[in-house]
């Protein structure tokens, strides 16, 4: 699934150079492996929510999504069809739509270099209306389904130990404040974000002689994990939160004091 995921834009755009494609190729070999070692690895890693499914599928499938729809919108300028024009009809309806003072997406558009004509103005919005509109889609499913399914484990235990391996329980603070708090930081992280990064985004072009405009395969990632961070951290601020939550509600239910002796952070 990584390797489709990071193939699939040069496979649908075409015309990159061999270099290109061969780098592709090597990074998304490189990113399967990861993946594989991190989930067959009975020790904690890199990965977090490793055995608290849907957390990271949610994750991977808002950017193959979004990646995926931001790559077909961007082919259909090129090659049209009725799918490409489905697609960059429903991204331009959601670009002008959310392309409001003090909004993302004006920002965004204001950032843009002088001299950028109205079709690649309007290419970078409907890119960013296909992406925020899978972010948000993929928020509410995940919400949806940690109501529906008592994320993150139906049965109250939870080894904290795998699935967030760079928290410590039994370190500092009370462990549900600390969660609590750590997933405020990420919700906060995630509204800021899609602010600070286009300006520190801009500023890097700049200085590299780059600019995503130049290269549609550029526009995709650029434009797809411009929306995907955001969420991503999101999505880790309500986990926490949840988690937290949980914590609670098995303290009411044992009257323990919590921390590593918590029935919660038993292994499931």
């Amino acid at each position: 699934m990584i390797v489709l995921l990071l193939l699939t834009p040069s496979l649908l755009l075409g015309g990159t150079s061999s270099q290109i494609s061969d780098a592709i190729l090597l990074l998304a070999i490189f990113g399967a492996a990861f993946v594989f070692v991190e989930y067959a690895a009975i020790y904690p890693g890199l990965i977090e929510f490793r055995d608290a499914p849907p957390f990271n599928r949610v994750r991977f499938s808002m950017l193959f999504l979004s990646v995926l729809l931001i790559a077909l919108a961007t082919r259909g300028m090129e090659t049209p069809s009725t799918l490409t024009r489905i697609v960059q009809a429903l991204g331009l309806l959601l670009g002008q739509s959310m392309d409001f003072p003090l909004s993302p997406i004006r920002l965004l558009m204001s950032l843009l270099p002088e001299g950028t004509g109205l079709v690649e103005a309007q290419i970078v919005r409907m890119a960013a209306g296909i992406a925020y509109l899978v972010s948000l889609v993929g928020l509410t499913v995940f919400a949806i389904m940690i109501r529906l399914n008592n994320w993150p484990s139906p049965t109250g235990s939870f080894n904290v130990w795998i699935n967030l391996p760079t928290f410590d329980p039994t370190a500092g603070a009370d462990v549900v404040k600390r969660l609590n708090r750590d997933g405020a930081v990420n919700i906060w992280l995630g509204l800021c974000l899609p602010y600070v990064s286009p300006p520190i985004a801009v500023f890097l072009a700049r200085s590299y002689g780059v600019s995503m405009l130049d290269s549609d395969l550029l526009l995709v990632w650029t434009m797809a994990l411009w929306a995907f961070f955001p969420a991503s951290l999101f999505l880790r601020g309500i986990a926490m939160r949840r988690l937290a939550l949980m914590i609670s509600q098995k303290r009411r239910r044992y009257g323990g004091p919590g921390g590593d002796e918590d029935p919660a952070f038993l292994p499931a």
